[in-house]
């Protein structure tokens, strides 16, 4: 069986009003966000972002999706291609729980990814636009299910002036 993420009804007041049509016409051709990104020519985690009103989508993206969501195109054009408003789809500190964990693992290691970074790279900090992420699921030797999250962003140094 597939698992099929879904919108949470939760956050749904917090998103652009597509995020609920992509939801619905998503969940119901059960396809996942693997399958979806396959059809876009992108990756899961920008496809995902698409979802929640945190990417901006190209008029190729807007195409593929309506074809292949069956949703009418015109009434993502309008609005998937404008600016996205960023980082406002959840509260701060988190509470739902995964999310948390991810918020905690910056909370706890943030200042050692930092220190290694610096010494690696010199000062200044990784983007987040120039960016990519992909999870992967592993299994080990024993049968325990890992998470592999990987986060690729240009690194930026510190300007003198």
């Amino acid at each position: 069986m597939t698992n099929i993420a879904t919108l949470d009804s939760t956050i749904v007041d917090r998103l652009p009003t597509y995020s609920k049509t992509l939801f619905d016409a998503k969940t119901a051709k059960k396809l996942t966000f693997e399958e979806i990104a396959k059809e876009l020519g992108r990756g899961e985690v920008a496809v995902a972002a698409l979802f929640y009103g945190q990417a901006q989508a190209s008029a190729e993206d807007v195409e593929k999706l309506s074809a292949l969501l069956n949703v009418p195109k015109e009434s993502l054009a309008e609005t998937m291609a404008g600016f996205p408003d960023r980082g406002r789809s959840g509260p701060m500190p988190p509470v739902e729980p995964l999310i948390y964990r991810l918020y905690e693992i910056v909370q706890n290691y943030g200042y050692s990814f930092k220190a290694i970074m610096n010494e690696k790279f010199g000062d200044g900090i990784m983007s987040a636009i120039a960016f990519s992420s992909k999870i992967e699921k592993e299994v080990d030797g024993d049968g325990v299910t890992w998470v592999n999250i990987s986060l690729r962003g240009k690194w930026l140094p510190y300007t003198r002036f």
